[in-house]
């Protein structure tokens, strides 16, 4: 395996940013770009709410899924998700920020474990994500 190199690991991360429309209209913020590790946040806005005025299990899903992504991402070869499961913890509401933090568990050439957890602003367990990433052979040009 290639020696990490913190540099492009953040580059790489910022250019997927770039291109994330969805995470961009979430309004996620990346916080911390590690090797195969990533801290994203964002804030809790009306059009996030489901029926039952908290947070839509699908925003407290993606933000899970950016984090993971990212911190995926840091080794430096596109990988893509090919099983993911989350439990829901506590309800987050309008007005929260919830934070998600990835952290690759198990690496091998081809997968990659990773535990996502996600934490209300108040630093309580809003969900856990455990997903398995399929490495693909290329690599990020950056």
């Amino acid at each position: 395996m290639d020696p990490f190199d913190q540099k492009k690991a953040e580059r790489i991360v910022a250019r997927m940013m770039e291109k994330d429309e969805f995470s961009r209209w979430m309004g996620v913020k990346v916080l911390k770009v590690d090797e195969g590790y990533c801290k994203v946040t964002c804030p809790i806005r009306k059009e996030m709410l489901n029926g039952f005025s908290v947070t839509h299990g699908g925003i407290v899903f993606s933000l899970a899924d950016s984090a993971l992504a990212f911190s995926a991402a840091t080794y430096g070869r596109i990988s893509l998700a090919i099983e993911n499961s989350i439990s829901f913890t506590k309800k987050s509401v309008e007005g929260d920020e919830i934070t998600a933090e990835s952290r690759c568990i198990h690496l091998t050439h081809k997968t990659g474990l990773f535990e996502v957890k996600v934490h209300e602003q108040n630093e309580k367990l809003v969900a856990v994500m455990k997903a398995t990433v399929y490495r693909t052979s290329d690599s990020f040009d950056v």
